[in-house]
C-alpha cells in the first residue's frame, strides 16, 4: 500500500517537472519576444520623433504638388 503511494507520488512529482520546464520555456520565448517588441517600438518611437516616420507612408497619404 505504501509503496504504490510512494510511486504514484513519484509519478505525479515527474509529471509536474515537465510541465515546469515547459513552462518555463514558454516564459523564456514570451520574455525574448517582449524584448524584441520593445526594441520595435523604441526604434519607430526614435523614427517618429526625428521626423523620418514621413518615409513609410503610402503615396496615397501624400498631398499632391498642386495643393
Amino acid at each position: 500500500m505504501t509503496e504504490d503511494r510512494i510511486a504514484n507520488l513519484e509519478i505525479k512529482l515527474s509529471f509536474t517537472e515537465d510541465l515546469i520546464d515547459q513552462l518555463n520555456q514558454t516564459i523564456y520565448k514570451q520574455q525574448q519576444q517582449i524584448e524584441f517588441l520593445y526594441r520595435e517600438l523604441k526604434s519607430i518611437k526614435e523614427q517618429a520623433s526625428s521626423g523620418d516616420g514621413a518615409v513609410n507612408n503610402s503615396p496615397k497619404d501624400e498631398i499632391p504638388p498642386h495643393y
